[in-house]
């Protein structure tokens, strides 16, 4: 009798302490905490897209392990994480570093690649026919066009250019672009006309059915064979729809965190990730942490897919 009651009272102790443990968890790092993926000061501390061109690997204590990478390639998708990114000099450029972070190697009819512009930079032309899209990540960049009239694009500014469009981006100091190139696809009396704006300038769209908010970049009219949307979610939010369709994307990452579904896989995703989606490859995403997700998505788009 008395062994069984020096037993609950050892159990009970026991007890007392994990629930002060627990306790303690949750009063001072909330419940199962674990390290932050997310810098909470993100938003208030650092430029817009800071994490797109200063990205940090994470889970944190994976950061200096050897060999280690989030990204995947398959058959069907491929996520590009930013420790596993090769920058070389971009041909036909001056003084400007890329990384293609999705290419007809993969399987896409499209190229999506970061420039990184240095001192005293200018950009080369894409091949004959082929268009460009080009979005600002970081800096400031002087965009000429083909009459010579000049502009600064700042961060979150686009520049369209239908092929064999003469322009040229020009850069005094750092500045980071993310760029889609693809071959077009003519039409019979449909010709695309450059398009130079910002996301803020642009409105936002109905998504019936769905809870994020939608701004579309390009005009949607039949002389654009694709288009750039600028995707948000609150934290929590996520697609309704589980996507399966014909067209291509081409994702970045801009801000926060989240979980992409990609056929039967699903990726812990932050801001700097790229991502690429084959047609046909089911598709879909959740919003986590505590600030707002944003993603620049490439989509092709007003083309019969025979």
């Amino acid at each position: 009798m008395h062994s069984f009651s020096s037993f609950h009272a050892k159990s009970f102790l026991l007890l007392l302490t994990f629930l002060c443990f627990i306790n303690i968890a949750v009063t001072e790092e909330g419940f199962c905490s674990a390290p932050s993926i997310s810098d909470d000061t993100n938003s208030n501390n650092q430029p817009l897209y800071a994490k797109v061109t200063n990205p940090t690997l994470s889970p944190s204590h994976l950061q200096d392990l050897p060999g280690f990478t989030r990204s995947v390639y398959k058959s069907d998708h491929a996520l590009i994480t930013p420790e596993s990114h090769v920058f070389s000099p971009l041909p036909d450029w001056s003084n400007t570093l890329g990384a293609y972070l999705v290419s007809p190697a993969m399987g896409s009819h499209f190229v999506m690649y970061i420039a990184k512009m240095q001192e005293s930079s200018k950009s080369g032309l894409p091949p004959k026919h082929v268009e460009r899209f080009a979005f600002v990540l970081q800096g400031l960049v002087t965009f000429t066009n083909a009459s010579g009239t000049g502009q600064t694009l700042t961060v979150d500014s686009f520049a369209y250019l239908p092929p064999n469009s003469e322009h040229l981006f020009e850069s005094d100091e750092s500045a980071t672009l993310v760029i889609f190139e693809r071959r077009y696809s003519y039409l019979e009396d449909h010709i695309p006309e450059p398009i130079v704006g910002s996301t803020d300038q642009q409105a936002l769209l109905d998504t019936p059915g769905e809870v994020f908010q939608l701004r579309k970049l390009l005009p949607t009219s039949l002389s654009y064979d694709f288009n750039i949307h600028i995707m948000d979610f609150q934290p929590g939010e996520f697609l309704n729809v589980k996507e399966v369709h014909y067209n291509q994307h081409g994702l970045l990452l801009l801000e926060g965190q989240g979980i992409y579904r990609l056929g039967d896989s699903w990726y812990p995703v932050e801001a700097g990730d790229a991502i690429w989606m084959a047609p046909f490859v089911p598709q879909w995403y959740a919003a986590l942490g505590k600030i707002p997700t944003r993603y620049l998505l490439y989509k092709d788009v007003n083309r019969n897919p025979l």
